[in-house]
């Protein structure tokens, strides 16, 4: 992090954010919005343990596209079955998806200034929304409508063009580095949640713990950001 984070996350300004207005806000979806790691991980085990593949830690992939993940772990896996496999097992599978603090009051006010870009595939993501009983904002992107995912800047690149604003006035809101990487190479300002890894290994232009220690609001001049 940088000298204006560690003010930041001693309570201090918002570090390079200060006085930024925004015309949209893009959110990852797991670990940003909602909770789901429990679920993840079920059924990422279940589905190593039915490919024969050595057990392996999901924390270097997370904010991968599942096809991305199989490919590094299990390349002699016919990709078209495993992926449908593990979309199959993690769909079924919604026990202790919660929303995570913040989540649903962010949504609530962005209302359709707000997307979610997620590297699940649609039905997974509609899924995880639905369990932690977010709304879901009008424009999602997902993993079946890119071809490039996180890091590559075209998940976030068509989450701004879904609502028709320029990527250089969004706010990227992430967890994993992948999805930073992804919002920077876009061209889009960057929120880290430290929700999945440490603060001091996210790279944005804030750190926080999680969405419960920010408000937005919105008036005629932009989407604007105040600590809580």
């Amino acid at each position: 992090m940088t000298q204006a984070q560690d003010d930041t996350a001693l309570g201090g300004t918002l570090g390079a954010l200060q006085g930024r207005r925004f015309h949209a806000v893009l959110f990852d979806n797991d670990g940003t919005l909602t909770d789901s790691t429990a679920a993840v991980e079920r059924s990422w085990r279940r589905w190593a343990t039915e490919h024969g593949v050595p057990k392996f830690s999901l924390e270097h992939y997370h904010g991968m596209p599942a096809a991305a993940i199989i490919a590094a772990v299990a390349p002699e896996i016919d990709p078209v079955a495993g992926l449908q496999r593990i979309v199959e097992l993690e769909v079924a599978d919604t026990e202790g998806v919660v929303a995570l603090p913040g989540a649903a009051q962010a949504l609530s006010v962005l209302g359709g200034h707000a997307a979610i870009v997620t590297s699940a595939t649609a039905d997974l993501a509609g899924v995880r929304v639905a369990a932690a009983g977010l709304i879901q904002p009008p424009v999602m992107i997902t993993a079946d409508d890119i071809t490039r995912g996180k890091p590559d800047p075209q998940p976030y690149f068509l989450g701004a063009q879904g609502l028709g604003v320029d990527p250089s006035q969004c706010l990227v809101v992430e967890d994993a580095h992948s999805g930073l990487a992804s919002g920077r190479a876009a061209g889009c300002a960057t929120l880290g949640l430290a929700t999945t890894h440490d603060a001091v290994e996210l790279t944005a232009d804030l750190v926080i713990a999680d969405l419960s220690q920010i408000k937005f609001g919105i008036d005629e001049q932009g989407i604007r950001l105040s600590r809580r």
